[in-house]
């Protein structure tokens, strides 16, 4: 029996709600495992504030399609899709599939991730995944202020403030950066390769 125009509208909403806590989405082939292997893999994702969405990749499209920062992955949304909805820890998320990935010896591929707008490809992912978290960048830049000299501080009150937002940026910043050096690099075949797809 299908689902009704109502219940679709609920599990609209239900993804908007949730896409509106992560921070990064990404964007698996689930096509090989088995029902007890992608409840392993929700299980072992729990802890890092992440959840694994199973859902019709129409329902995805309409969730994301009026919305700036979710709209990018409407292009990864085709097969047999799951998506990864990281709230807190991207790296740790991404340790989680690639750990799955060993222990079940199958391809669980990834197909991309948005974060700040932005579509990443797998690589793109892993280098984000390889920064420091936000907590650790701030403490660093904490501690590194501390050591000032008491002259040099007064005259820098506006200094951690400033510091803070800018750390804080260093995600997003990073990932335009890939997303403008990956554009550059492959200008001629990307632009193909979409108008291909």
């Amino acid at each position: 029996m299908g689902r009704t125009l109502e219940n679709k509208k609920e599990i609209v909403a239900e993804l908007k709600e949730k896409l509106s806590q992560a921070q990064m989405v990404i964007v698996i082939d689930y096509k090989g495992l088995s029902v007890a292997e992608l409840t392993n893999l929700r299980k072992q994702l729990r802890p890092t504030g992440t959840e694994c969405k199973v859902t019709k990749n129409t329902l995805m499209r309409i969730a994301v399609e009026s919305d700036a920062t979710w709209q990018p992955m409407q292009q990864f949304c085709k097969e047999s899709s799951a998506f990864l909805l990281i709230r807190d820890d991207i790296a740790a998320a991404y340790k989680v599939h690639q750990d799955f990935q060993k222990a079940t010896k199958k391809t669980i591929v990834i197909r991309g991730g948005v974060m700040q707008g932005i579509a990443l490809t797998e690589e793109q992912i892993k280098a984000v995944t390889e920064l420091p978290p936000k907590e650790q960048l701030m403490a660093q830049v904490a501690g590194a202020l501390k050591v000032l000299p008491s002259k040099l501080a007064v005259g820098v009150n506006a200094v951690p403030t400033k510091l803070a937002v800018g750390i804080k940026e260093v995600p997003a910043s990073l990932v335009r950066a890939i997303k403008a050096v990956s554009e550059k690099d492959g200008s001629g075949a990307s632009g193909s390769d979409a108008e291909a797809a």
